[in-house]
């Protein structure tokens, strides 16, 4: 089905720059950039998929379903999202706050066109009506222009105060001191209305004053996601799922003694620990749902790496599934991800709605990609920005974890800590 060819690249950030801005040509565009952030689950260093030949868009109902059936009559590369509000199709809730974004809930897309990077050695994958196209394509890369700088206008807005912040991390504690639940993802919006951007050109700012390993620019027409998240969700390899939350936020310091203990701090605060402790339990019981007896299996308990911005607590949940289990029933078992929910799962979700201002949209669902081989990867969209240039509208969210210990203040900085990179590059 699809022509394969294989380039050795010289000069890889050169060409990956030229690639991106070579891309901007095309209606879709998906691109996932790990930055060099090797793990022992790392795949390719990046991956392009660009210009549709099928693609399904459709809302929540239904959505997992008409998935599934999407990715098993394809059997070919698939690219696209996950939106949060895709918990109604799973269970029964609902999503009434505000969209400004208006993003569909869920889109993939089979690309024409596939360029997958590891090393020096370029992969290029073409849908074989289009593969006479593969060396003049080759060509047109190497020869495309720089970027060209364009002004941004931009005014951010809060979509709640911090004495609002303040007043509702208080009610969602009320709620644990009551039994509701034990924790929740509580997270505001930070807006821009008629904004003007550049989408690729504010991309590359995020990327380089982050350099996270599951970085994303994704186009559908005129909308965009300018994602630099550190997370991800949920991994397919072979008969072999990994999740990977994180929870768990410490401050960067210049000065190296400071930024080590900031680095100790984190790994030896108990709230920190038991935030993260909280969603690996139920990671583990959302993976026994699709998973092969007795194979759940936690290898790494609250490891802390650093990033650009942010030391984190990161936990790595493995576990097996039969072969004939299908991809996507996995991913549904599973969604939304525990670390942006709470737990109980659903118990927290109707706690956030309750209290969120925004409809969450893109923002803490998963982008990624599932292979012909039927395995998958997917990141969680945090520390990432969200533009529909029709309505000029922008938007960036950011949350923490609210359990018996949280005290509001500090929550509140935690979430200006975490929005720190995207009001750098909008500023």
């Amino acid at each position: 089905m699809r022509t394969k060819t294989n380039k050795t690249i010289t000069d890889a950030v050169q060409f990956k720059q030229q690639l991106l801005q070579w891309s901007q040509q095309f209606r879709e565009i998906i691109f996932l950039d790990s930055n060099g952030y090797h793990q022992k689950y790392s795949g390719f260093d990046w991956i392009l998929a660009v210009d549709a030949f099928t693609s399904i868009k459709t809302d929540y109902e239904n959505a997992f379903d008409a998935l599934g059936q999407y990715q098993q009559q394809s059997r070919d590369w698939l690219f696209g999202y996950l939106s949060y509000d895709l918990k109604n199709d799973i269970e029964k809730l609902h999503s009434h706050n505000f969209d400004g974004l208006h993003f569909p809930e869920l889109f993939f897309f089979q690309p024409k066109k596939l360029f997958l990077l590891k090393g020096d050695q370029l992969e290029i994958q073409y849908l074989k009506l289009c593969d006479d196209e593969i060396e003049s394509d080759f060509e047109a890369i190497q020869k495309a222009s720089e970027l060209i700088t364009q002004r941004s206008e931009v005014t951010i807005q809060q979509r709640i105060s911090k004495e609002d912040y303040v007043s509702k991390v208080n009610r969602m504690l009320e709620h644990i001191h009551r039994g509701d639940i034990y924790e929740a993802n509580f997270c505001m919006e930070f807006f821009a209305e008629n904004a003007i951007i550049e989408p690729l050109e504010t991309y590359l700012k995020l990327n380089a004053i982050s350099q996270p390993p599951f970085a994303a620019y994704f186009k559908n027409q005129d909308l965009y996601l300018l994602g630099a998240s550190p997370e991800r969700y949920l991994k397919k390899e072979g008969n072999k799922i990994i999740s990977q939350p994180i929870k768990g936020t410490a401050k960067r310091f210049e000065d190296k003694t400071l930024d080590t203990i900031s680095k100790k701090d984190l790994a030896q605060n108990p709230k920190e620990r038991s935030e993260n402790i909280m969603i690996v339990d139920l990671v583990r019981n959302d993976l026994s749902r699709t998973a092969n007896k007795g194979t759940v299996e936690v290898e790494e308990l609250c490891g802390i790496y650093t990033f650009r911005q942010v030391h984190q607590m990161i936990s790595t949940i493995v576990s097996e599934v039969d072969n004939a289990m299908p991809p996507v029933e996995i991913i549904k078992t599973t969604f939304p991800m525990g670390s942006m929910t709470g737990a109980p799962k659903i118990s927290a979700m109707n706690i956030i709605e309750e209290l969120e201002e925004t409809k969450r949209g893109l923002y803490s669902g998963a982008v990624g990609y599932f292979t012909p081989e039927n395995d998958f990867d997917f990141n969680v969209v945090i520390r990432s920005i969200l533009y529909n240039v029709s309505e000029k509208y922008l938007s960036f969210s950011v949350g923490s974890a609210i359990t018996s210990q949280a005290k509001a203040e500090q929550e509140y900085e935690e979430c200006l800590l975490k929005a720190k990179a995207m009001f750098e590059v909008l500023s």
